[in-house]
Parts: structure tokens; C-alpha cells; sequence
């Protein structure tokens, strides 16, 4: 289950140049709008997340996000083994 801090501000998850390519990359995918794609993928009700430190960590779809917690930036994604 997605934590309700995470949930309220699925709207305010953006990334930088870098890390759209960062997770297009370690996905192998052609993805146009990564923060879009995120949002949607962390709205699925199976989508899980907890926090350590500083970052969040989501896992939805077969990928593990990491997401910082207080500026809400997508840092990276990989594909999670096995999924």
C-alpha cells in the first residue's frame, strides 16, 4: 500500500533531464513523460512504498522507484528481479 504522504503528492512528482534519461535507461524503455508514467503507476492499488531517510521507495509494475521525500523529485527506477 502506498503511504498517504506519498499518495496526497503523487500530483507534485517531477524529475530532471538527467534522471528521465537516469530511468529510461535503467528500464531499457522508451518512456515520454516519466513523471507522468510514475503518477500512474504509483496510483495502481497493488503499488507499496515505505520510507528510509530521506527517499521513498515504491515498488508498482515490476519497478522500484526511489523518490525523495521532501523536494518530491524522481531520483531513479530499476526493474525489480523476478517481476
Amino acid at each position: 500500500m502506498i503511504d498517504a504522504e506519498l499518495l496526497a503528492n503523487l500530483d507534485r512528482l517531477h524529475t530532471t533531464p538527467l534522471g528521465t534519461e537516469r530511468v529510461r535507461r535503467n528500464l531499457s524503455a522508451q518512456i515520454g513523460d516519466v513523471a507522468a508514467w510514475c503518477r500512474a503507476c504509483l496510483a495502481e492499488p497493488d503499488a507499496e512504498s515505505s520510507r528510509r531517510g530521506k527517499n521513498w521507495y515504491a515498488a508498482a509494475k515490476g519497478v522500484l522507484w526511489t523518490i525523495n521525500a521532501r523536494s518530491h523529485t524522481i531520483i531513479t527506477a530499476h526493474p525489480i528481479p523476478g517481476k
